[in-house]
């Protein structure tokens, strides 16, 4: 059987796989945190996905005649982002595995995936924001290159209007009672770093 993994952007007949991708990976969380922690509706679908700016890239396995998608990267690309007037930020809202396909390296190469693009597009950083202290989530995302930061200091490079609302959507959404979230950028223009460390797969998403 053909394992081969291939990362692309999402096409019309992948979106409808995205919602169950989500779901399960949001099923990981209930040993931490108790059944449907995010609630019952929590995963968002793949159509309203693909209608937001950005992109979603998709890992399919498999011979091109029968690909199965196995997880997916969703980067939203956030204009007049920064208070320095840098190009529209890039911003990975959710990177999800299935379980089944763990530990094969996908979680890494959507992630690369997404890095790529958005520097592709001329965006000068990728942020996250995630749990500090789930293993799959901050440990993982800082072996990616990813550092933790705090938007209130820095001349409010981080603090901006986009963030501030992911924030209230957070708090919001309860997501802050089970544990600190942090908000995690990786820089892409010639900020980064030439000697980015490597990168575990995730087996699961980022929430």
């Amino acid at each position: 059987m053909d394992e081969t993994v291939r990362i692309r952007e999402a096409r019309r007949e992948d979106l409808a796989t995205l919602e169950a991708i989500g779901a399960e990976g949001d099923a990981m969380f209930a040993g931490l945190f108790g059944p449907e922690p995010f609630g019952p509706d929590s995963a968002e679908s793949g159509e309203a996905r693909a209608a937001e700016p950005g992109i979603v890239l998709v890992a399919v396995v498999g011979a091109a005649a029968d690909e199965r998608v196995a997880g997916f990267a969703h980067v939203l690309e956030i204009d007049g982002a920064t208070a320095r007037g840098d190009r529209a930020e890039a911003h990975l809202e959710q990177l999800a595995v299935l379980p089944a396909f763990g530990r094969r390296g996908i979680g890494r190469a959507l992630v690369e995936a997404s890095y790529t693009w958005a520097a592709g597009r001329g965006h000068m950083r990728i942020t996250l924001r995630t749990y500090a202290e789930v293993p799959w989530n901050a440990p993982f995302y800082a072996r990616c290159g990813f550092r933790v930061v705090d938007p209130t200091v820095g001349g409010g490079d981080f603090d901006t209007a986009f963030q501030r609302g992911l924030v209230e959507t957070e708090r919001g959404a309860g997501l802050g009672r089970h544990g600190r979230r942090v908000l995690m950028v990786r820089d892409v223009g010639p900020a980064a770093s030439s000697a980015t460390r490597a990168c575990s797969c995730a087996p699961g998403p980022c929430r």
